[in-house]
């Protein structure tokens, strides 16, 4: 009975890590390919996305007629072969539905393993942990992205260990219904909040990356560094720890405490306190599926399998939804910080509901016990491991004499994925070339929706170009400069929204040339408001500029969604900036297919010479870059 129990936990944790990465391609990809971000309606996006959580509500019936570990052989075989299917990138249309047969596949084998798992705790933090420091590990660079040879090695090696599970789960489940454990409902009902939880903000490596830079940023910027990834050998331990230690009964109520103070956190607070949120989620997650596990009642009035079928699917549909109402606020325009705290206190309830109902008594059947301080050793030295091979940083130093010349280059890279839904670092790296200041807009350092990936860190990693980010939507959302000679003074103002949904500001960075020669750089992302010019921003960004720039030659760029001779643009050229692109108009750049709308700019004090301007051709994001020459002033 135990080795079967230990199969079940084993079965889900592979199954999780596999779902994962699967989930970690289709949210993405139902932005980039079934929509063009935010070209589509909010709520076309999101009917599409939850419809296939809704569709899995069929499931614990399927489960029933066809028998679960039947259902379950065949939901493992859909979802290994689209998860390998992806790991050959095809990207567009094909990558889109393969992700979504995926997906589906995932939560049906879900519902079937529910049916027959009845502690589902174990299997859960162990899958959620194994896929947090396999992302690390990787530098959250997906596997499905790389395109060589050890993406197939460790894919295939995953997706066959998970069928052998699975196959020897099925052969061990043949006891009569009536003698199986009583089921886990809730602990089955938290497995969609706890993915939520665990990757928007408890177990996420980008996160805890970016939660690590704003240590070393000033004015509220972000900055590389040192071994970025080290509060997750914090973190993973703590959930691990909280979710298999036994929780006496006057600490009880301490989880959900750390649960929703990390996730208040989260949303409301400074980005110099991300990482507190990290670390009071991860154990308020973990101690909350701890008490889950222990306290589920011994007496189910159901052994069928059917109710956890129907909580584990339900569960995934809370992810889907709060999911999307928390991401769609950057479309549609309304306060959503409160979501995470939301799904948080809910989760909390759910864990002391649990321990309530059975009078504090442990379960008659205890879950399988693991070795809980040898994982924890474990998940930090791995943790940190990672820590250690993706840093410390790159550090940019003053070369012998300044420049008489800098290449500048200013890019919307839309996250970091092309026109055909690939996250592809190639491509983008391609596109910067061989630049020496690089400004960037949506840009994009850990959302959930996007895949969870430190785009910022990765892109800086291939350039060796360190950077400063200053956050717009949110802490893990913005514009970044990122630039060859050591940077100073970083500051960073809000806009007005005027109705903007996510966000904006102007970063300014003062680029040190050696020998005393100054070069101010202001990265900017402007955001219309609906129907209208975005001069309103425009206005506050030139007065920021040229305050921040105080004499100093002056760089103003990124996306302005503005054409020249539109009062926005006008609003630059008032205030005595030139447009660097001029002589090379018209230089359309979005969209990047079919360039028709010149909206990404580079404006200049007139002191600066602009030269060599172009429109980098290419599809790695939605827009093109623009490229240009400054030859600085005599010094």
């Amino acid at each position: 009975m135990l080795s079967q129990r230990r199969l079940g936990t084993a079965t889900l944790a592979l199954g999780l890590v596999v779902l994962t990465d699967v989930l970690r391609v289709f949210l993405p990809s139902v932005i980039t390919i079934f929509g063009q971000a935010a070209s589509t309606p909010a709520e076309l996006l999101g009917a599409f996305a939850v419809g296939w959580f809704v569709l899995a509500l069929a499931a614990p019936v399927l489960v029933a007629r066809v028998g679960s570990a039947t259902v379950g052989v065949a939901a493992v075989l859909v979802l290994g072969a689209a998860r390998l299917a992806l790991t050959a990138a095809p990207g567009g249309r094909a990558q889109l539905w393969l992700a979504s047969a995926g997906l589906l596949a995932g939560l049906v084998w879900l519902a079937a393993t529910a049916a027959r798992v009845a502690h589902p705790v174990p299997g859960l933090v162990l899958g959620m942990t194994a896929s947090a420091l396999g992302h690390a590990l990787l530098g959250t660079y997906d596997l499905v992205w790389w395109q060589r040879w050890p993406a197939w090695v460790a894919s295939v090696a995953v997706v066959a260990a998970l069928l052998a599970a699975e196959t020897a789960f099925g052969r061990a489940a043949t006891r009569p219904v009536d003698d199986r454990p009583p089921p886990n409902r809730r602990g089955w009902l938290l497995v969609g909040p706890a993915l939520l939880l665990g990757g928007m903000v408890a177990l996420s490596p980008a996160v805890a990356i970016s939660a690590m830079s704003y240590w070393y940023g000033e004015a509220g910027t972000a900055a590389p560094p040192p071994f970025a990834l080290a509060p997750l050998g914090a973190a993973a331990p703590l959930f691990l720890l909280g979710a298999l230690t036994p929780w006496q009964p006057r600490w009880r109520a301490l989880p959900p405490v750390l649960l929703v103070a990390g996730a208040l956190l989260f949303g409301y607070g400074p980005p110099t306190l991300l990482t507190v949120a990290v670390l009071a989620g991860a154990a308020g997650l973990g101690g909350c599926l701890g008490l889950t596990g222990d306290g589920a009642s011994p007496q189910p009035t159901d052994r069928s399998g059917a109710g956890p079928a129907y909580a584990a699917v339900g569960g995934m549909l809370v992810f889907a939804v709060a999911a999307l109402v928390y991401y769609a606020a950057y479309d549609i325009g309304y306060p959503n910080q409160w979501v995470p705290a939301v799904v948080a206190a809910l989760t909390g309830m759910v864990a002391m509901r649990a321990t309530a109902a059975s009078g504090g008594q442990p379960r008659a059947d205890p879950a399988p016990e693991l070795p809980r301080w040898r994982l924890a050793v474990l998940a930090a030295v791995v943790a940190l491991a990672a820590a250690w091979l993706h840093g410390p940083w790159l550090v940019a130093s003053n070369r012998p004499g300044p420049p008489e010349q800098v290449r500048l280059v200013a890019y919307n890279i839309r996250m970091g994925f092309g026109l055909d839904g690939r996250f592809d670092l190639t491509a983008l790296d391609r596109m910067v070339g061989r630049a020496d200041v690089v400004v960037l807009s949506e840009v994009d350092r850990g959302w959930l929706l996007n895949g969870g990936h430190d785009t910022l860190g990765l892109l800086a990693d291939r350039l060796g170009m360190p950077y400063v980010f200053a956050p717009a939507a949110d802490p893990l959302w913005g514009d970044a400069v990122l630039s060859r000679w050591p940077v100073q003074r970083a500051r960073t103002r809000p806009l007005p929204a005027v109705g903007a949904p996510t966000g904006a500001q102007a970063l300014g960075v003062t680029v040190d040339l050696g020998a005393g020669v100054r070069l101010a750089v202001v990265s900017t992302h402007l955001q219309p408001p609906p129907g209208a010019d975005p001069v309103v921003q425009a206005r506050a960004v030139a007065d920021f500029a040229t305050g921040y720039a105080d004499g100093a030659p002056l760089v103003v760029a990124g996306d302005l969604n503005t054409e020249p001779g539109d009062p926005a643009f006008t609003a630059f050229t008032d205030a005595g900036l030139v447009d660097a692109l001029a002589a090379a108009r018209p230089l359309p750049t979005s969209p990047a297919d079919d360039p028709r709308e010149q909206i990404d700019h580079v404006l200049v004090s007139p002191d600066l010479v602009a030269a060599d301007a172009v429109a980098v051709p290419g599809t790695a994001s939605d827009h093109l870059p623009v490229a240009v020459t400054l030859t600085l002033p005599d010094h």
